[in-house]
């Protein structure tokens, strides 16, 4: 009889997960973006601004910035997104992005972001958690006399409710890496990547065209086809 009640209650709680009616943003939702990066705040909210929602920072909210333990982008995105929209009680979008580079065997891969972290006594110093030159030149110091240079970014949003729910969307763009570094219109790694094809670095080229071919672009793509599909 245990056994069958045990059984009838999974079969309940499956037909009332399937049943769930998913969440979809509108104009004029209040959204939390899950980051205290503020160059790829900017961007995310540049991209949200055409569909009239309202959007504020986690750093703005004074929003803890949870440990990503996770191992892959989508697991940490999904991570943060959860963390913010619990504890905002707002839908809470949360970008996970990193470089991957064929040469250096898919590094740093989730970790590109720590490999410009600074060491504590620096940090009081010059006021500033990381630093992406060092990171570039560590990069290319790894790669040295490699011949393949091919590299891509990647990144994994995910959009997630109070309640638990959440949506994750993937992108990637093509590219490689270049020395020395150029530009000074972008941030973290993209005075040193150039996509496939391209004659200019992710930060030599105008943010509104970066935003049109990114990685980022490439998911937010198929985040706005899913939430806003008219």
């Amino acid at each position: 009889m245990q056994v069958l009640q045990t059984a009838f209650a999974r079969i309940k709680r499956l037909m009332l997960e399937t049943d769930m009616t998913e969440t979809k943003l509108t104009a004029g939702t209040k959204i939390v973006v899950a980051s205290h990066n503020e160059g790829k705040v900017r961007e995310i909210r540049n991209l949200l601004r055409p569909y009239g929602l309202e959007t504020v920072s986690a750093a703005e909210l004074d929003l803890p910035e949870p440990e990503e333990t996770e191992t892959t982008f989508a697991g940490n995105a999904k991570l943060k997104a959860l963390a913010a929209a619990k504890a905002s009680a707002l839908p809470a979008l949360s970008d996970d992005s990193g470089l991957t580079v064929d040469g250096l065997g898919g590094e740093p891969g989730i970790y590109a972001a720590r490999w410009a972290e600074l060491p504590r006594v620096e940090k009081e110093i010059y006021g500033q958690r990381r630093d992406f030159d060092m990171a570039m030149w560590y990069v290319n110091d790894r790669l040295g006399e490699t011949e393949d240079r091919r590299a891509r970014f990647i990144c994994a949003l995910c959009l997630a409710w109070p309640d638990g729910q959440t949506s994750v969307y993937e992108g990637a763009v093509e590219g490689e890496m270049i020395w020395p570094p150029r530009g000074d219109k972008g941030f973290g790694y993209d005075p040193m990547f150039q996509q496939i094809g391209a004659t200019q670095t992710f930060a030599e080229i105008e943010p509104e065209a970066k935003h049109a071919i990114s990685h980022r672009a490439d998911a937010f793509a198929k985040f706005l086809a899913d939430q806003f599909p008219n």
